[in-house]
């Protein structure tokens, strides 16, 4: 103990601080350039990479928006085929033909990976549901669907058209 004092009250002469301060290895000229060329091909490397990902993720994207407009601009034949069908016809054969046609199109949109969203008594979802009547009926809890007056649909995550409801209490 008494030596690491003594070793601690010592002074070192401030040359050989100087000294082992200032003594630095040198560097190879080759070498500082061989670090130089290398960072810049791991940079290029690494930005390569990232337009490739990049380009993967936009290309799936593209495929699923293409899809989602596809859809969307079914979805007015979708409608008139509902108001088709909630209408009283004498004929028969007539109604036949629109449910059969129907069933077709939600076939098609099933295959496709359309989600058709919005019934009377689902809870309100402002992600899905665009709310644009509101009532008080005790007969209905908070925050339910009391009314569709167009249906929702999405692809997955994407909201392809929201529905469109009135929402109770």
């Amino acid at each position: 103990m008494a030596e690491i004092e003594k070793e601690l009250n010592e002074e070192t002469p401030v040359e050989e601080v100087a000294e082992e301060v200032t003594e630095t290895p040198e560097v190879n000229p080759w070498e500082e350039k061989y670090n130089l060329e290398r960072d810049a091909h791991l940079r290029v490397a690494a930005e390569f990479d990232n337009f490739r990902k990049r380009t993967i993720k936009e290309k799936e994207a593209s495929y699923g928006n293409g899809k989602a407009d596809a859809v969307a601009k079914m979805l007015p034949i979708y409608d008139n085929l509902e108001r088709a069908l909630n209408q009283e016809t004498a004929d028969a054969a007539y109604k036949k033909g629109v449910e059969l046609t129907m069933n077709e199109l939600l076939k098609i949109f099933g295959i496709l990976g359309v989600e058709v969203f919005g019934n009377v008594g689902d809870e309100f979802d402002p992600n899905l549901h665009n709310a644009v009547m509101h009532i008080d009926d005790e007969n209905l809890g908070e925050n339910v669907i009391a009314q569709v007056f167009q249906k929702g649909f999405k692809i997955g995550e994407k909201v392809v058209r929201f529905a469109m409801v009135q929402v109770a209490n």
